[in-house]
């Protein structure tokens, strides 16, 4: 059965977890292991954590905070921030990360991407592509990178299709446009990535009601969402979560 995964997402910032809207004003939400520990225990399929000053501050993403996160869960962790060699991703996944995301290493050396699949497997790289919208590019979508500050004038949708033809084993595309807002997912942008790719495609950023998680499964073919704010503040639970997609004809891991 191929279920469709609820992903709780923990922005980590000096190893904090932090949440933000359109990737700023940032709000202390406490202890990224803490809160993993809690999600692991309600029924998350996966967690993913983001160091999202990695890039900005030009390091490495802080293995102490990755490794007490990885102690406190029993379920599948995704690691993404300043990984930017091969070297990075293996102290990663020696600590207990089952996949890396890769981002503004990726977009600034795609090759990057290919020698990772190759020493790891593509099962264990994700590709996150942090987009904004901009009429001027044939989709409409730009790729942005360095922690959502810089625009690369990329196309977000063709950079997808080069990802896959990369080896990559999953796209994650955050909409900084809703990210945070909780008014929903972009689904033009995740439904334009999700149907030029075989690969699965992580909805991220945006979701506020139970009803955006159906939304951009349904409407926009995402494999698995990212939740953050409605996790986070206590809106919703995994299991609510999970219940109303079920009650909706979505399999879902109950």
């Amino acid at each position: 059965m191929d279920y469709r995964r609820i992903i709780p997402c923990l922005d980590v910032k000096d190893g904090r977890l932090v949440k933000g809207i359109n990737f700023v004003q940032l709000k202390d939400v406490g202890d990224p292991a803490e809160n993993a520990a809690v999600y692991s225990q309600a029924g998350a399929d996966e967690l993913v954590f983001l160091d999202i000053t990695a890039t900005l501050e030009k390091r490495k993403t802080l293995l102490d905070a990755v490794k007490r996160t990885v102690e406190r869960i029993s379920v599948p962790l995704t690691v993404g921030g300043g990984i930017g060699s091969c070297q990075a991703i293996e102290e990663l996944l020696d600590i207990g990360a089952s996949k890396v995301s890769m981002n503004t290493a990726a977009v600034q050396n795609p090759d990057f991407v290919k020698e990772a699949v190759d020493e790891f497997g593509s099962e264990k790289i994700t590709v996150a592509i942090d987009t904004s919208s901009n009429s001027q590019l044939p989709s409409g979508f730009e790729v942005i990178v360095t922690g959502g500050t810089i625009g690369t004038g990329i196309d977000a949708v063709e950079w997808a299709k080069r990802v896959e033809d990369l080896g990559a084993g999953a796209i994650l595309p955050t909409s900084m446009d809703t990210d945070g807002t909780q008014a929903g997912y972009d689904i033009p942008m995740t439904k334009a990535i999700a149907d030029v790719v075989a690969l699965p495609v992580i909805a991220s950023g945006g979701a506020g009601t139970l009803e955006h998680l159906y939304q951009v499964i349904v409407e926009a073919g995402a494999d698995a969402v990212l939740v953050a704010s409605i996790a986070h503040f206590g809106k919703y639970t995994i299991t609510q979560m999970k219940e109303y997609l079920a009650q909706r004809q979505i399999p879902v891991n109950l």
